[in-house]
């Protein structure tokens, strides 16, 4: 049964184990061995136990012979106990590496999709990166737990058979009410499927909110600070909190209840069984051979039982964590999340990294955009039918108010969102897939919010690409003269290898802008495109990196201009365009050069008027 909110799994959750196992399955057999050893080696010692006491109940004083069976019997005894240990030591690092070997397999798949995405929603409507990595690393943690423990119900069955059978040639009814709590636990986890699974839903959930609550806030502490609001915050993280730990006790309580009651069961109806066997033997039905075997037997099934019980809970719990990674993959087929691939090892060198940039297009010549369409889910917001062409060496500005869709169309022309409709040709070639296209060396974007890391300033430009010399330095400097920072970087404390910090808080927003256009001019593309790249800058750095970007005070006068794609509202970039897109609700109000759209669109005078110089 599916829970209220979740995707259903098309196929059963055996299914996915059999897919995790099917891997590597040389450690799970590895871990298997072990776990089998683990249920059957504790049987063996009752069978030495019983024959012991029969020997020195035969008679009341044992020759040599019984004394020699005896010696025998226990010398036999200690060497399985010895080769019982052995295996215990022995299994836990395969059933660890399996563990380990799963968990990297699902989330090596769940990273590969959200990577395939587009690049503005790569995650389920509503879940936050915090959310997010709860499921890579506690759910799926959840589901290689289970897979590593689907040969104990083998190893449980196998011991409980064997101890029923031996049992039941020595007294049958006995037997059968020794084995009536098996089926007391099977039945009571079952009426509890739903209220287990809820639980664990929720509990989930909870700590994928704090995750994400965190990771908001520590990204965030400056606004917090500005607008006094740290209390405020740090009541409603308390509150979270309680939420999630309200839940966590729900979960583990109804777990550790449920174990409780298929112990306690099985103990209960042990203890009943000894006395009813104790009754057995003094009526002389069994031997003391035979009470010292139902002893040793009906302690151990007493465990056996309670951990098929356990077994039982957490298979429920685990579906739970299975379609909670499955909503990772956004429409993805389940078997997705399973799929074998020969990259995910666990020794040898780490396999070669993927070309992160596409093939590079013929140099661009045009760039024409026809009825591009993209609408947010359940909103009429968006754009619709947009064209626009770009020729080389164009400056091509787009501006408009807030929420006319300057930043979706540029989203949607570059496949971080996907169209609905419309199409994209690249030198009057049709674009199939935009996401892959619309990247270097073809394409390089900065958004409205870069996005640096904590790292050092060179590794933000570079993000992995060598520098190399050039006639006029290097690839690197160009670039970051390119961007007006080659003044910046030596002011600060350690020039390019300075860590920036998370989210480039060590510098200031302009150098935070300016380092993202280097990173975009050092991979060299045909087209970049930016969208409101000055809007932190003063007027003077402004102008001055439009000038070295775009050749020169005069279009006309420049003979190796980039194309560009800008979204900007200031003059600057407005009295230097080619070509200026004005918006409006989604649409395009008109186009032109600033003369023209001032003598001709109230919308782009109302704009330009309200623009400072």
């Amino acid at each position: 049964m599916n829970q209220p909110g979740q995707p259903p799994l098309d196929r059963p959750v055996w299914w996915f184990i059999i897919r995790l196992i099917a891997f590597r399955p040389g450690r799970y057999l590895l871990s298997s061995a072990g776990v089998i050893g683990f249920y059957l080696f504790p049987l063996l010692p009752g069978l030495f136990i019983q024959q012991i006491f029969d020997v020195l109940t035969n008679g009341t004083s044992p020759g040599s012979d019984a004394r020699s069976t005896i010696w025998g019997l226990a010398a036999v005894l200690i060497g399985f106990e010895v080769a019982r240990a052995a295996t215990g030591l022995a299994f836990p690092f395969g059933e660890r590496a399996m563990m380990l070997q799963t968990d990297s397999l699902m989330q090596h798949n769940l990273l590969r999709r959200i990577l395939q995405r587009p690049g503005a929603n790569p995650l389920p409507p509503g879940s936050s990166p915090g959310e997010a990595i709860s499921r890579l690393r506690d759910d799926t943690a959840h589901i290689s737990e289970l897979v590593v423990w689907t040969i104990d119900p083998i190893g449980q069955a196998l011991a409980v058979a064997i101890a029923f059978v031996t049992l039941a040639r020595i007294d049958l009814t006995i037997t059968l009410f020794a084995f009536l709590p098996l089926v007391v636990i099977v039945t009571a986890v079952n009426l509890l499927n739903t209220r287990i699974r809820s639980y664990r839903k929720a509990n989930q959930e909870s700590i994928g909110q704090v995750t994400g609550l965190l990771g908001e806030l520590f990204g965030a502490v400056q606004a917090l600070k500005v607008v006094g609001a740290e209390q405020r915050v740090v009541a409603h993280l308390q509150r979270t909190n309680e939420r999630r730990r309200a839940a966590a006790l729900r979960d583990q309580l109804l777990t550790n209840l449920i174990d409780a009651f298929s112990f306690g069961t099985t103990n209960i109806a042990t203890g009943l069984l000894l006395l009813l066997a104790a009754q057995s033997l003094r009526a002389e039905s069994l031997s003391v051979g035979d009470f010292a075997l139902f002893a040793a037997y009906l302690g151990y099934m007493a465990f056996v039982m309670g951990m098929i019980g356990g077994y039982l809970t957490r298979y429920q719990q685990m579906s739970v964590s299975l379609r909670r990674v499955i909503e990772l993959l956004q429409g993805a087929p389940a078997e997705y999340l399973v799929q074998h691939d020969a990259d995910v090892r666990m020794r040898g060198d780490l396999p070669a990294s993927a070309a992160k940039d596409a093939p590079a297009r013929a140099p661009l010549a045009t760039l024409a955009v026809h009825g591009l369409t993209y609408h947010y889910p359940n909103t009429s917001h968006g754009i619709d039918a947009v064209d626009l062409e770009i020729a080389r060496g164009q400056f091509i500005v787009i501006t408009g108010r807030i929420g006319s869709g300057k930043t979706t169309l540029l989203r949607t022309l570059l496949g971080l969102l996907p169209a609905q409709s419309g199409e994209v040709r690249w030198n009057e070639q049709q674009i199939g897939d935009l996401a892959s296209a619309m990247v270097p060396p073809n394409v390089a974007y900065t958004p409205q919010v870069p996005r640096l890391f904590s790292e050092t300033l060179r590794d933000n430009v570079l993000m992995g690409l060598a520098d190399h010399p050039t006639s006029s330095g290097s690839v690197l400097d160009h670039a970051l003269y390119q961007a007006v920072l080659e003044r910046d970087v030596p002011q600060l404390d350690g020039g390019l290898e300075t860590i920036v910090g998370p989210r480039g808080v060590r510098l200031s927003g302009g150098q935070l802008q300016r380092t993202a256009a280097a990173r975009m001019f050092v991979r060299q593309p045909e087209l970049l495109v930016f969208d409101d790249l000055s809007s932190a800058l003063d007027v003077e750095t402004e102008r001055l990196l439009w000038e070295r970007l775009l050749g020169g005070e005069s279009r006309a006068a420049a003979t190796n201009a980039q194309t560009v794609l800008a979204v900007s509202h200031r003059k600057t970039a407005l009295q230097r365009a080619d070509l200026i897109i004005v918006l409006k609700d989604g649409t395009v109000e008109a186009h032109g050069t600033v003369d023209a759209l001032l003598a001709s669109s109230p919308e782009f005078v109302a704009l330009w008027r309200t623009e400072a110089d």
